[in-house]
């Protein structure tokens, strides 16, 4: 993907586990509808669990190389993203407050969640039957294109994102970049760098993207080269963490 081509390291990481993971394992099997969380999407905060991964996620940030080292943090707007990124700067020395040249994270909207508008908040079962003509389209036209009622399909999520890779490139040519997230953006923006297909994309949207793990990318020098994919290895010293 031209517009990421310019960077030397591309990471992207999945927030913490949050309160909304965990609302949603509650139902999960259930006859709920709801999956009973009381806080706009932007606004639900990590768990226990999610800030000490967040923490792990730091200390492997700490021991990279300096030729390693994200020299640009981007990070969505939402709660459970902006404390992930600042919990994890905070356990290096590279992004120490008092120092005029640490790194500070910056805020761009692009990188929030999917919005599923009026499905917001239900479970699978929940859509089914409140809202049997939804689901019914989304038989029809299938995970990718499907848009909800107010909300976003998966390609509006990449047209937002080319957007955002767009300028990243304008701001930072060369750099090492650190991007915190949610999984559809993590699987959006493996569709762009690697130039996938729906199919192919889809595919692997069936793989979940565990809170925290990492999905990085370096450059060639002409192109970037996928490293790895939701790997997990950083936080084996706390258990994997739940999808």
């Amino acid at each position: 993907m031209a517009s990421v081509s310019a960077l030397q390291w591309l990471n992207l990481t999945r927030h913490g586990e949050s309160t909304g993971n965990l609302a949603y394992q509650a139902v999960r099997g259930t006859d709920a509808e709801e999956a009973g969380i009381v806080e706009r999407d932007a606004d639900i905060p990590l768990s226990a669990a999610g800030r000490d991964q967040a923490a792990t996620l730091g200390r492997w940030l700490a021991g990279l190389p300096e030729q390693e080292r994200p020299t640009h943090v981007i990070a969505s707007p939402y709660l459970r993203t902006l404390d992930t990124a600042k919990i994890a700067l905070g356990r290096t020395s590279y992004a120490a407050p008092q120092d005029p040249g640490g790194l500070v994270v910056r805020v761009d909207e692009r990188l929030r969640d999917r919005e599923q508008g009026v499905l917001q908040g239900l479970t699978a079962l929940g859509v089914r039957r409140r809202f049997p003509g939804e689901a019914a389209r989304l038989r029809q036209l299938g995970k990718f294109y499907y848009r909800p009622p107010g909300g976003e399909s998966w390609t509006d999520l990449a047209l937002r994102l080319r957007s955002f890779y767009r300028d990243l490139e304008a701001d930072a040519p060369g750099g090492r970049v650190l991007v915190v997230t949610h999984d559809a953006i993590v699987v959006m923006t493996r569709y762009l760098v690697e130039n996938l297909t729906e199919r192919d994309i889809m595919e692997i949207e069936r793989e979940p993207v565990a809170n925290a793990s990492l999905t990085r990318w370096r450059s060639d020098g002409s192109e970037l080269q996928a490293v790895c994919y939701n790997d997990c290895s950083h936080l084996s010293d706390i258990g994997a963490p739940a999808p």
